[in-house]
């Protein structure tokens, strides 16, 4: 088993996930299976009840482990399927060496963050190692070196290298080199100072990612290798891609990432053979046609709220050579400016999860228009509650149809709690998640798309449909198209005289690969691309 652990310096947002994920495809293509994990050192349990605003997405994996977004970074660019064992926070680590104290399982001794706290965090990793079988495990090191956070983790790498064996283990350091405009030149000192950080600690990476905005030369790399230790050719460039994320394992390859770190291992591993992944990422860059899609939501601004939902949207452009171009909408400037004036121009609109009652009636005017104007419309989570109180109030004339999250006095709640959800207090992996069945009726688009019976699909939410309208719902001319097994739960709505309007109560973003895209993403895209067309 080989070990390659990610750490960042000098500042953060730097894009180790997008390195090591980057990394994974690079080993995968080398022949190597790859599984990787995320380390974040700050005390929250797990990402699911941080704010968007903070965190960004939460990332669902199919045992319901609520985790970072750079996993879903690593589900994309590799054939890892992850688990809960994948995320680790310090809230997680701090949570099970307390439960282990107040068992009596240390016998009365002193509880310390060494041994006590480093060993939990090795003993991640070997689980990992033991579970999911693997030639390489890739772990990032959420945060900056020099956190005061981070500390015990970097400590336990540490200890770590010394029990399996240095010759099994390398560390890759992400860091920033920038460019003083003032000066006209790059500096190196911040990259040295996070690496002298680093080997107080005792850690001494092989190989240094050095993001920057210009072009290191020659002398530069030279003395970033001098000063750091590391052989010249470990000091490796990363520029920012300028067209998709998914140009960056190849440019990444150009810098001898892969082969370095396979050295360093000491394996002999072929060439790559990223035929298919140039391709890809060439009809993502050139594509043959462009269709503009409407993203409305209450985190809009944010890069990352959405990130699974972006991708997607790449992935299925990429199979249909078509660009998809996502115009951003602030689902509370349609309450003011009114849906024609923000939506005439789209060829499809797409609302996506969230919660919370601001922006709603907003979205609630995108999914008449889309449905009014045969504009394609595709609702995730969320968007499927929305399609679902809009089609109740306008075309079922349920007056003041909602769900009861936002207006717990509804005369028409549509949308319910479960009951096994009532009484429910904790915000934390409450929800309904993870990965449930959905059965799929014979003759719906949706079967159509999947081209099979029954699917799995990720669940993140805590209201459902309430079955009492499914009767009044269907007459009006929305289908129910796919259910739980036991037909208790509605899974899929869709308005079969509709272009394409379909909604689902999952999240299909979570399972997009850029060769594989999911076949709603692909259908939705094809319908768009439709609409654009005629």
């Amino acid at each position: 088993m080989k070990y390659i652990f990610v750490t960042g310096g000098v500042v953060s947002s730097l894009g180790k996930g997008l390195a090591a994920a980057s990394l994974g495809t690079l080993l995968e293509h080398r022949g190597l299976k790859v599984v990787l994990q995320k380390f974040d050192p700050y005390l929250n349990v797990d990402p699911g009840t941080m704010s968007p605003f903070q965190h960004g997405e939460v990332y669902v994996l199919d045992d319901g482990a609520e985790t970072d977004l750079d996993l879903g970074h690593y589900e994309r660019f590799t054939s890892a399927n992850l688990s809960k064992l994948n995320n680790l926070t310090s809230g997680q680590v701090y949570e099970s060496v307390i439960r282990k104290e107040r068992r009596g399982d240390y016998l009365g001794k002193t509880v310390q963050v060494i041994p006590h706290v480093t060993d939990e965090i090795k003993g991640r990793i070997h689980e990992v190692a033991e579970k999911m079988e693997a030639d390489v495990i890739i772990t990032e090191i959420g945060g900056t070196t020099g956190d005061i956070e981070g500390l015990p983790f970097l400590e336990a790498l540490r200890q770590f290298q010394d029990e399996v064996g240095h010759e099994n283990v390398a560390f890759i350091h992400v860091t920033l080199v920038p460019f003083i405009k003032a000066a006209g030149e790059l500096k190196t000192k911040p990259t040295q100072q996070s690496v002298a950080k680093l080997r107080e600690i005792g850690i001494a990476p092989k190989v240094i990612i050095c993001r920057s905005e210009h072009p290191l030369d020659d002398d530069l790399r030279g003395k970033l290798a001098m000063f750091c230790n590391v052989p010249r050719e470990g000091v490796i460039q990363f520029l920012d891609v300028a067209d998709t994320i998914y140009e960056a394992p190849l440019k990444l390859h150009e810098e001898g990432l892969d082969a370095v770190v396979a050295r360093s291992l000491g394996l002999d591993l072929p060439e790559p053979d990223l035929t298919e992944w140039k391709a890809f990422v060439d009809r993502v860059v050139h594509p043959a046609h462009r269709v503009k899609v409407a993203v409305v939501g209450k985190y809009i601004e944010l890069q990352d709220a959405y990130k699974s939902i972006y991708e997607s949207l790449t992935h299925a452009g990429a199979a249909n050579n078509c660009g998809v171009d996502v115009v951003r909408i602030d689902a509370e400037d349609i309450q003011k400016a009114g849906a024609a004036a923000l939506l005439d121009a789209v060829d499809g609109v797409l609302i996506p999860g969230g919660f919370g009652d601001r922006g709603t009636e907003g979205k609630i005017l995108a999914a008449r228009y889309a449905r009014e104007n045969d504009i394609p419309y595709f609702g995730l989570c969320l968007g499927m509650q929305i399609a679902t109180i809009e089609f109740a109030r306008n075309v079922c004339h349920l007056d003041k149809a909602n769900s009861i999250e936002f207006d717990p006095d509804t005369p028409h709640p549509v949308i319910c709690l479960l009951e096994e959800q009532r009484d429910i207090r904790e915000k934390g992996a409450s929800m309904r998640l993870g990965t449930w069945k959905t059965q799929l009726r014979a003759g719906s688009r949706a079967r159509e798309l999947y081209g099979r019976d029954e699917v799995n699909e990720r669940h993140r939410h805590r209201y459902e449909f309430n079955d009492s309208y499914k009767e009044t719902m269907e007459n009006a001319g929305l289908l129910i198209s796919g259910t739980s097994p036991d037909g208790t739960l509605a899974e899929i709505v869709e308005i079969p005289a509709h272009p394409f309007f379909l909604a689902v109560q999952f999240h299909p973003e979570f399972q997009s690969k850029p060769k594989h895209p999911h076949p709603l993403f692909d259908g939705f895209t094809q319908a768009m691309l439709a609409h654009h067309l005629g």
